[in-house]
């Protein structure tokens, strides 16, 4: 049995008789990549030449990118992906693609090669984001877009935003990507701050969705309720939560999908602050819950 599995992994021009991996049809091993993730071919790469040429093939990895990814690539420059080869392109659209003036960015996810998205808060309409009495934004390593929307204290709370993107068919989950309290580092370490932190647990915020084909999601909750959260097990001070909107059904690229959400908490009785706004996250709802539980990173 060891010899066996000793002249599989021999070239052709090895110390053995036998057939190797070497010996194996580039085609018939770009077959095989068919059905392999993208790290998988890539580790599978250094095998041997053959293997290299197959994780090399544009048919190969026209299989691993959306059927629509041009219009991806036509957020970029085109001097940025001319002549690059297909898997050339798969790496370059792995990396976050920026639009709308930086407010806006969608990658392929490095695992499945489905299309994520993220918006920034400076992306979205915020009351009285102008107002220094009630928002500052505040610059940090913790947001993809390397800065927050962080509200000090204010009565009527509602933040609206919208995209029109052709996301390829799947089925997407929005939420929003939230922190109760203001962080810093204070020594090295991590600190959280809630001095303006108040009125999250008097009346539930109310997040929504709705998409251009009449689809609609709401959900409502206390962003700062007493019991340990059901995700991590800590207190949801201190921490960036994503709170799940919705989810929405993309069938056709074409046309593109307009998607409109928004939270608010507009109960003028009491005032509320201490909270940072960072993003919305639209990613494919399986994607989501995979990376969840750790199934992929």
């Amino acid at each position: 049995m060891g010899a066996s599995l000793s002249n599989l992994t021999e070239g052709a021009n090895g110390s053995s008789m036998g057939p190797g991996l070497g010996d194996i049809p580039e085609s018939c091993v770009a077959c095989v990549f068919l059905y392999l993730t993208p790290p998988e071919i890539c580790n599978l790469a250094r095998l041997n030449r053959a293997f290299r040429g197959a994780a090399s093939s544009d048919s190969v990895w026209e299989a691993k990118l959306p059927s629509n990814y041009h219009d991806l690539l036509d957020l970029l420059p085109p001097e940025r992906y001319q002549n690059l080869s297909k898997k050339d392109i798969f790496a370059l659209l792995s990396r976050p693609v920026s639009f709308d003036d930086g407010n806006k960015e969608a990658w392929l996810d490095r695992i499945t090669g489905r299309v994520c998205m993220s918006i920034s808060a400076k992306g979205m309409a915020i009351t009285g984001i102008e107002d220094r009495r009630y928002w500052n934004w505040i610059p940090t390593e913790e947001s993809r877009f390397h800065v927050v929307a962080y509200l000090q204290q204010i009565w009527w709370f509602e933040v609206d935003g919208v995209v029109k993107f052709p996301f390829p068919a799947d089925i997407y989950t929005l939420s929003f990507r939230l922190h109760l309290g203001k962080f810093s580092k204070r020594l090295g370490r991590r600190v959280s701050n809630f001095e303006h932190t108040h009125g999250w647990d008097i009346k539930p915020v109310r997040f929504e969705l709705s998409t251009s084909d009449d689809q609609q999601a709401s959900y409502e909750c206390c962003l700062d309720e007493t019991e340990h959260d059901d995700a991590n097990g800590n207190h949801k001070r201190g921490c960036w939560i994503e709170y799940k909107v919705g989810e929405f059904i993309v069938r056709d690229s074409e046309p593109a999908t307009e998607v409109r959400f928004s939270m608010k908490q507009i109960d003028c009785t009491h005032s509320k602050g201490g909270l940072c706004v960072d993003s919305v996250f639209i990613i494919p709802s399986d994607l989501k819950e995979r990376k969840r539980k750790g199934i992929l990173k």
